[in-house]
């Protein structure tokens, strides 16, 4: 009887020590900076989407101590689906799981919606296209029949800055991203500042200098930095890091970074109507693969609540992304106020994301001043 106990013993202690075992080199896995291209790596991959709750319960078959630390309404899952996950990768009731690694482009259906705005699903998820650098540093001439590109800013009160110097980077790693409405033949990419999406930044930058707010608006040709590096479009997010972090060496005075993109999805995606008014629509993306992406989905929330607050439905909503589906860090790490912003669509107008522009402007300016209330900065 001794030595049936004693076996018994000795199995549960190699049990425990296996489990804590399986749960370091899961997390380690999972979470550690190594120093090859972990983003590929299946290993990594399997743990990252095998559920928490399913490794929980499997270990938790052996030592049933484990599952203690579960939610009490949480129910384990069938032998069978535990095991489809260990050898297939698939998640029962994802179909994403299934799809997701057998259809080009369909990865970026995985990200994470974190907020959800009007219409924001998994199939209207923002579009960020890998596009040749032929194609972008092609010259397209404007559309000048349906829009203005001559005095963007005109509308706009003069300057009236009380920061003390300036706080906030504008920047785009897409600079060369256009819009359809704003082109000849419906084009889509521009090497034309005025053409671009930097348009839509010194929008921004006027709007928000309007309000006391010191801005920094970076209007560097990516696609001609790219060719001149013998770059692809792949490497436009290491372009901009260089840049970013040349101007925040510089100026530390900087401390609100915000990466301008436009989105690919067409019109009905990305427009709303606000007060009988079309309006580009914003999203948030937010990268997770730095210690402190807390910090800058923090402020991405936030953001977005007081945004559809004031102007009903014009975000989108906050989205995670991982290296999987994109960059995964967006130089978010380089200050914990930086931001990517999708800020309208391809078949937006320079009068749309204008005013989606203003409107940001306005809701941001409020956010700041009142931060620098609270801190004690405010003049």
């Amino acid at each position: 009887m001794r030595d049936s106990n004693n076996g018994l013993f000795s199995t549960s202690i190699k049990v425990s020590l296996l489990s804590i075992l399986l749960f370091f080199v899961a997390g380690f896995i999972s979470s550690a900076e190594i120093k090859f291209d972990v983003s590929s790596s299946l290993v990594k991959k399997w743990f990252n989407n095998f559920t928490t709750e399913a490794l929980v319960y499997a270990i938790g078959s052996e030592n049933p101590y484990y599952t203690q630390v579960l939610p009490k309404e949480s129910k384990p899952p069938a032998a069978s689906s535990i095991m489809l996950q260990l050898m297939t990768n698939l998640r029962p009731g994802d179909p994403r799981s299934l799809i997701g690694t057998e259809l080009p482009g369909f990865a970026i259906y995985d990200s994470e919606i974190y907020i959800a705005g009007k219409g924001t699903t998994y199939s209207t998820l923002p579009i960020e296209p890998t596009l040749p650098l032929q194609e972008i540093l092609k010259p397209n001439e404007p559309n000048k029949k349906n829009v203005n590109i001559d005095n963007p800013n005109e509308d706009i009160p003069p300057p009236k800055l009380k920061t003390k110097g300036q706080v906030v980077y504008i920047y785009h790693s897409h600079s060369y991203e256009s819009f359809r409405p704003i082109l000849q033949g419906g084009k889509f990419t521009s090497s034309n500042p005025k053409t671009n999406i930097i348009a839509v930044g010194d929008r921004l930058k006027q709007d928000l200098e309007s309000r006391g707010i010191g801005v920094d608006h970076d209007t560097t040709n990516v696609g001609e930095k790219l060719n001149a590096r013998k770059w692809t479009t792949n490497r436009a997010y290491a372009l901009s890091r260089e840049t970013v972090q040349h101007a925040v060496s510089q100026d530390r005075d900087l401390s609100y970074l915000i990466d301008i993109h436009r989105d690919s999805q067409p019109r009905k995606m990305t427009t709303i109507s606000i007060n009988n008014q079309p309006y580009a629509r914003l999203c948030f993306i937010v990268g997770r693969e730095h210690p402190s992406f807390e910090k800058n989905l923090q402020i991405a929330e936030e953001l977005n609540s007081l945004v559809n607050k004031k102007y009903p439905h014009l975000s989108r909503g906050v989205i995670i992304k991982n290296k999987s589906q994109g960059n995964g860090i967006y130089n978010q790490d380089l200050s914990n106020n930086a931001m990517l912003i999708e800020m309208g669509g391809i078949d937006n107008d320079f009068r749309e994301l204008y005013r989606t522009a203003d409107a940001f402007a306005d809701v941001f300016s409020s956010f700041y001043w009142q931060a620098e209330k609270v801190n004690g900065n405010a003049n």
